[in-house]
């Protein structure tokens, strides 16, 4: 596992939304896409935080959003990153040391270039998906 990179198993088409998008349309933006995190970025590209399905279960019971709520109010913002050729176990790891399902992969200058998950992780130990060449 160790000649593994997380390049190899990382998601491209990560979905994303800035930090004044608002709560309710970014609750929309993961049905609608069907994944379980967004990446909030600026207009760069470049990380400024993390929302994901477990943060709007907290948004619910906490109180109930208004329209005006936006998602810089409710995303993490020191985010767990991975860089491409980074090997899988240390993402693995990390994972695990922070209790996290979901890890943006990030260039040099912090753009968010892919997304890792550990379902990304388990596909690819139980056989049922191949990572991509490198």
């Amino acid at each position: 596992m160790d000649d593994i990179f997380v390049a190899s198993l990382m998601s491209n088409g990560v979905v994303s939304v800035t930090s004044d998008t608002l709560v309710e349309d970014a609750a929309q933006r993961l049905r609608e896409k069907e994944v379980g995190s967004l990446v909030v970025v600026d207009d760069e590209g470049r990380l400024e935080g993390i929302l994901t399905s477990t943060d709007f279960v907290a948004i619910v019971a906490k109180s109930r959003p208004k329209a005006d709520t936006t998602v810089e109010r409710y995303m993490t913002e020191k985010v767990v990153t991975v860089g491409p050729q980074d090997p899988i176990r240390d993402a693995a790891d990390a994972m695990i040391t922070y209790g996290i399902n979901h890890l943006p992969v990030v260039d040099g200058d912090d753009t968010v270039i892919g997304m890792l998950s550990s379902t990304d992780l388990t596909a690819y130990l139980s056989g049922v998906q191949e990572p991509s060449p490198a």
